[in-house]
């Protein structure tokens, strides 16, 4: 089989987040790159497509987790930053467009980058504190 480093695979939202997720405030940001020989920073640009790279930090709504930590970064790959849909606090999130990247980190534990081309409010969802009723439901 030949897989290269960096190979992103397809996922489905409802995949990775079974339960859902909610995005946390004040979270969406410009990744950017450092170049150590100039000590600048600049816009980040995906390898693949070319486009900007943001960021958002989401947290997992799985009650599986217990008290392991909620919270991961999700990038997303546009011309432009992407805006939370509703603006509410903790608001329920899905991604399009989504792909997973498989790594080891240097202590040799499991890993992986998750990506996505939007950020959008779920399907069906009437209001924040509704959202994750209406995903058990479903």
């Amino acid at each position: 089989m030949a897989l290269k480093g960096g190979t992103r695979f397809s996922v489905n939202c409802d995949d990775v987040f079974p339960a859902g997720c909610a995005l946390v405030p004040g979270s969406i940001g410009e990744v950017e790159e450092y170049d150590e020989k100039t000590g600048r920073r600049t816009p980040a640009r995906d390898k693949v497509t070319g486009q900007r790279v943001w960021q958002v930090r989401v947290m997992d709504l799985d009650p599986e987790l217990g008290r392991r930590s909620r919270e991961t970064t999700v990038k997303i790959v546009a011309d432009h930053q992407p805006v939370a849909p509703t603006g509410v606090p903790f608001e329920p999130v899905e991604f399009d467009g989504m792909t997973v990247t498989p790594y080891v980190t240097n202590t040799g534990r499991m890993a992986y980058s998750l990506r996505a081309t939007g950020m959008r409010a779920p399907a069906g969802a009437g209001s924040a504190s509704q959202a994750p009723a209406a995903r058990a439901a479903a």
